[in-house]
């Protein structure tokens, strides 16, 4: 027996018993290293640790203790010295997160010049909207405030959530967000990932699409993002950078 949540057992499992699942999510890694800078990562959020196998010289953290976890802590009220990474990266957990506002603040101290902050995050869109509402157990409250000012709640599930908090800071709220911490750009913010996920049942014990397609889909998902992302998409690949002393534009 171990001190392990349960849920990120149960995740664990469906992990490594589902290869359509890791096949979406090698694309997903592999898509996440191409933005690193060299250095130090820090995974908030790592869950069933993966990030190890697509990355050199990272430290995995998380809320909930796990074996595969290197320190178990709050993105919220990191335990890191100024400096200290060149890289953070959130792999669907900045939209549990309760107070998005204090995680870039702290994002923004741990970071060394240059570094930079990596997500993949629910992405809201026309059609992943409808999926969402009608079909996943999250909640997309487009309604929220996701740089309100405040303490956590104590005791708070980590796994409550709103999907919509990654979209609305790269969308309507991102010029407020540039405000409040000027020293950050935006590298990048694109919509990626269109049908695979969803078709392949996520961490749910099911999938439509058989193992030999996945990989074509994918391909053919990556020529098509550009043309129908902002429509039908279900992720975001986001990047945003702790500025050097000299500056930069937001791009």
């Amino acid at each position: 027996m171990t001190n392990t949540d349960e849920r990120l057992d149960i995740y664990r499992h469906i992990w490594e018993n589902k290869p359509v699942l890791r096949e979406i999510y090698t694309d997903l890694y592999q898509r996440i290293a191409a933005q690193l800078a060299p250095g130090k990562t820090l995974e908030i959020g790592s869950g069933c640790g993966n990030l190890k196998n697509f990355a050199s010289d990272v430290i995995t953290s998380d809320v909930l203790p796990a074996p595969w976890i290197d320190v178990v802590a709050d993105a919220q009220a990191l335990p890191f010295e100024d400096g200290s990474f060149a890289n953070i990266v959130l792999f669907d957990v900045l939209h549990h997160i309760e107070r998005p506002r204090l995680f870039l603040s702290e994002a923004m101290r741990v970071l060394r010049p240059g570094g930079r902050i990596v997500m993949v995050e629910p992405g809201i869109t026309p059609v992943s909207w409808l999926f969402f509402k009608l079909l996943h157990h999250e909640p997309v409250i487009m309604g929220d405030d996701p740089l309100e000012e405040g303490a956590p709640t104590p005791g708070k599930d980590p796994y409550l959530s709103n999907q919509a908090i990654p979209t609305l800071l790269m969308g309507r709220w991102r010029k407020r967000m540039l405000a409040a911490f000027p020293g950050m750009r935006v590298v990048t913010s694109r919509n990626i990932s269109l049908f695979a996920y969803p078709l392949s049942g996520g961490f749910k014990r099911w999938c439509l699409i058989p193992l030999g397609l996945i990989r074509p889909l994918l391909a053919m998902e990556k020529h098509l993002e550009p043309l129908i992302g902002r429509l039908c998409a279900f992720r975001l690949l986001a990047v945003l950078e702790k500025k050097t002393e000299t500056g930069a534009h937001e791009s």
